[in-house]
């Protein structure tokens, strides 16, 4: 693996577990300082790998993780945000509000939190990169026959928000863009084995993505190569968009 990163820190929320740990483990290999920034599962990363509690949902929690990474060090840090959670197959009509609150806390409300904290210092050093995992969900079609209204919402509230955070903060440095993955093999997915087979026949290639693949995707964006990228959203759904 290239050292592309050597030199670079980059903060991985969610890097804890499923697409997060993969994107934390290639970004690691190719050299970067990688923090690890997750609620829970953090005794399951590498050691080659920092960790740090967060809570993404909390202004306090955030606040408190960007100043202990800059107290004794004042590289730049980029960000990926790949926390995310799901409600189980809820009907909109039955959904309770703590679960939807729950959900847009962790999707939206902590990516526009960790944005924010870190885009500061991002923008007070004049550069760098956040890169956003959205999904398919959020505009390229709405999941069937399992029923998401919550996480559909949350994941075209994150294409939203980078697309302005890019308009905000690109001409100041700062490039902002997104990566939306299709049917992932993660443990997440993995509860739901009783709709795999439609969800595969759904795509064109035939197969889930992995999540190396995604973590591939998003290094591309933190690098050079895509200096001119600003506001961008990558899709990798393996064509289920094109059905």
């Amino acid at each position: 693996m290239s050292g592309r990163f050597t030199g670079r820190r980059v903060a991985v929320v969610g890097g804890a577990g499923g697409i997060g740990a993969a994107i934390a483990r290639r970004l690691a290999d190719e050299g970067a300082e990688v923090y690890a920034l997750d609620l829970r599962g953090l005794e399951n990363v590498p050691a080659h790998i920092q960790t740090v509690p967060i809570d993404v949902a909390n202004e306090q929690s955030v606040a408190d993780v960007v100043s202990r990474l800059y107290a004794h060090d004042d590289r730049p840090i980029d960000l990926v945000n790949s926390a995310g959670i799901v409600e189980d197959d809820v009907a909109a009509e039955d959904m309770p509000m703590e679960t939807y609150d729950r959900v847009m806390g962790v999707n939206l409300r902590g990516v526009f939190l960790t944005s924010r904290e870190f885009g500061r210092q991002l923008l007070a050093r004049q550069g760098g990169c956040i890169v956003n995992i959205a999904s398919m969900s959020g505009n390229a079609l709405v999941n069937f026959p399992q029923r998401q209204s919550v996480y559909n919402t949350s994941k075209a509230g994150v294409s939203a928000l980078t697309r302005s955070l890019a308009v905000e903060w690109g001409g100041r440095g700062v490039r902002v863009n997104a990566v939306s993955p299709g049917y992932v093999d993660t443990p997440l997915n993995a509860l739901k084995k009783h709709m795999h087979q439609g969800w595969i026949e759904g795509t064109i290639v035939g197969r889930f993505a992995l999540v190396e693949e995604i973590a591939g995707t998003v290094a591309f964006l933190l690098s050079d190569d895509a200096a001119y990228f600003c506001g961008a959203e990558l899709l990798v759904d393996g064509g289920s968009s094109l059905r």
